[in-house]
């Protein structure tokens, strides 16, 4: 399995523990060091303003950051990850609490995507993952809602397969929902992008 950044943030867990696979590399993300922490999870590194926290961590390992700055602790923490070359990454407590923080995490994915790499922001019950002109598959065992939007003005060339619902080459807007609520119907299944990028969410396991 290829090793993962994952990042943690000071948003909701919804009950989920966070179990790095060994070789990940764990980023907390200001007050998710406090999660981290709580549930004894081995930490790489420390970044964050520490507005959220209120102090400096005693890590080894602690980049503090400005209040006033234009990346988000949580994007700063995805380009640290990048610098150190990994492709995949996984979010926690990137969702709930503040909604413009869970609409920036979702933008954080759409940056992620448009430089061919993979992140996962883990929510309550549903993963989102954002898919810039490729595809992603899912086998047979799957099950639960799928819905797929648009992530910017529109994505063209949208093919879904193996879902209750299909289209081949289909065109996504951003102001209209018409992938929302599709379904694993038992089926290995395939969601593609020719142009543009998708939000994807599906079941958490």
């Amino acid at each position: 399995m290829e090793r993962a950044c994952v990042i943690a943030g000071a948003g909701e867990y919804y009950g989920r523990a966070v179990s790095p696979a060994p070789g990940d590399y764990v980023i907390a993300a200001d007050a998710g060091y406090l999660h981290l922490s709580g549930m004894g999870v081995r930490i790489d590194e420390v970044i964050g303003d520490f507005d959220s926290t209120g102090y400096r961590p005693d890590h080894p390992n602690v980049r503090q950051l400005p209040v006033e700055k234009d990346d988000t602790d949580m994007l700063f923490a995805l380009r640290t990850g990048v610098a150190k070359g990994f492709r995949t990454f996984r979010l926690y407590g990137g969702t709930g609490g503040r909604l413009d923080h869970t609409l920036a995490n979702i933008q954080c994915l759409a940056w992620l995507a448009r430089q061919g790499l993979t992140g996962y922001l883990y929510g309550d019950g549903a993963v989102l993952t954002a898919l810039h002109e490729g595809e992603i598959a899912f086998d047979a065992l799957e099950e639960g809602i799928v819905s797929v939007f648009a992530l910017g003005e529109r994505a063209d060339g949208v093919t879904i397969e193996g879902l209750k619902y299909t289209v081949n080459g289909a065109s996504l807007t951003c102001d209209f929902p018409l992938g929302v609520s599709n379904a694993f119907i038992g089926q290995a299944a395939r969601v593609a992008v020719a142009h543009g990028t998708l939000l994807i969410s599906f079941p958490d396991g």
